[in-house]
């Protein structure tokens, strides 16, 4: 059957203690609601829609790019009330499944689980067994193991109480079983509201099966209501991730100190160390060793790098067997090709670091295209902006730069030129020459040194 998928997001969060609304939150450096999102698409539903309330626009706003229909549920009176809001935009031939924006850990694979029980004839419910039930509802099930109804605590006598198999939430319905059963639901409780859960003693009640699937992650169903059950599953989140790279391969010195926040493309043989964090889409390839406190975003690392110590690296490309660090800084739009290095201190953007060559201490480049094998001095930097406009500089083959040497942008050193340490260059060094552009030094015999007035 045709799937439509719709997640419940119109919550505020009191909890949070924010401003922001709650599914805005961010886990993994993600919104909660993409991550509910993203795996709604994995599902290839057919009809996607959002339940707003609280922050509504500025939900929207974020998620502007997520090719997702939101509805807005004007007052918060339940589950049943909010799904109903999404009555027109459902196809009737299809299965709709409940999703919650403040859930983000539940896997694809646990809601196939749950639609492959369900057809046409019968709805699905999601279940899972849990040490501490406590404010969660409740399965009630007869004699012969079929579940009859869904308890709310606070509706709960205290033999319902004590069973320990919970409702999730999470639920799959035939669209036009829902589109009659909807408005039947009344809002007889301690809250008030209108419950979704009601759902199955209406299917009991029309003879309709209620087919149940089980989780057996409690983490994957677990809502956040406050920034510390946020942080709680932050490292649930990292955890799995973390686990997951071992697996294939991947080396962690401690996995309790590794953040993904986005996709991470690692091969086997990489040796990452504390600390690290990898934002984006990261790919790194066979045999890279990252050493502690490196933060990578957005960057494809070539196989046999070594990223020494607290290297940043963002928006750029790393070839093969390069050095970078410790406490390098790789900015966006740079490349660095095959055996290059950047060494402490060492900051790049804009640029490309030719095969082979070297900046190793305490030097700025900017909006530059060094050859090969070319050598930068200590303490050199690239002047490409002009209060205005940014130039290039142009370092051709095996050019030997000395130290603390300010190239003045736009200029050009051909192969194989050479600028002698202090110099400032404005003008182009051609093929084989010394650039010196620095004052000519003069000792004073008999000077002394100033004193202290007395």
């Amino acid at each position: 059957m045709k799937l439509n998928v719709i997640v419940l997001a119109a919550g505020k969060g009191t909890r949070m203690k924010s401003a922001r609304p709650k599914v805005l939150h961010r886990l993994a450096g993600k919104p909660l609601l993409l991550h509910v999102l993203d795996t709604a698409r994995k599902l290839e539903c057919a009809n996607l829609q959002v339940v707003i309330g609280f922050g509504s626009e500025a939900v929207e706003q974020e998620l502007a790019g997520a090719n997702t229909r939101f509805v807005l549920q004007k007052e918060q009176l339940g589950t049943a009330h909010a799904v109903k809001q999404t009555l027109d935009g459902l196809d009737d031939e299809a299965v709709a499944l409940v999703l919650y924006g403040d859930v983000p850990l539940i896997k694809a694979e646990t809601l196939r689980a749950l639609l492959d029980g369900v057809d046409a004839d019968s709805m699905g419910v999601l279940t899972c067994v849990v040490d501490n039930p406590t404010g969660l509802g409740r399965i009630i099930r007869n004699e012969s193991g079929q579940i009859t109804r869904i308890i709310e605590e606070r509706d709960a006598s205290e033999s319902e109480k004590a069973v320990d198999e919970i409702n999730t939430g999470f639920m799959a319905i035939p669209v036009n079983l829902l589109k009659n059963w909807l408005p039947r639901i009344q809002a007889d409780n301690a809250q008030k509201e209108y419950y979704l859960t009601d759902l199955v003693e209406l299917a009991i009640a029309d003879d309709i099966a209620v087919v149940t699937s089980q989780c057996q992650d409690q983490a994957e169903i677990t809502g956040i209501n406050d920034r510390v059950q946020l942080a709680e599953l932050e490292r649930k989140y990292q955890k799995r991730m973390n686990e997951e790279l071992m697996n294939n391969g991947v080396t962690l010195a401690d996995p309790s100190r590794v953040d993904i926040r986005g996709e991470a493309d690692i091969a086997s043989d990489v040796e990452i160390d504390i600390n690290v964090i990898l934002e984006g889409k990261v790919t790194i390839a066979p045999h890279v060793k990252i050493g502690a406190g490196c933060i990578l975003k957005n960057c494809c690392i070539g196989e046999g790098t070594e990223l020494h110590a607290y290297t940043v690296i963002e928006d750029a490309v790393i070839g093969k067997n390069c050095q970078l660090g410790p406490f390098a800084r790789v900015r966006p739009g740079t490349e660095m090709r095959d055996s290059s290095k950047l060494g402490n201190f060492v900051e790049v953007k804009k640029s490309v670091i030719g095969k082979g060559s070297k900046v190793n201490h305490l030097s700025y480049i900017g909006d530059s295209e060094l050859g090969e094998g070319v050598n930068v001095g200590a303490g050199t930097i690239t002047c490409n902006y002009d209060s205005i406009n940014k130039h290039k500089t142009y370092i051709g083959d095996g050019v030997f730069i000395g130290s603390n040497a300010v190239l003045v942008a736009p200029v050009t050193l051909e192969n194989g030129a050479f600028v002698a340490a202090g110099s400032t260059i404005t003008k182009n060094i051609e093929t084989d020459q010394l650039g010196v552009g620095r004052a000519k030094q003069s000792n004073i015999a008999g000077w002394k040194r100033p004193g202290k007035k007395q």
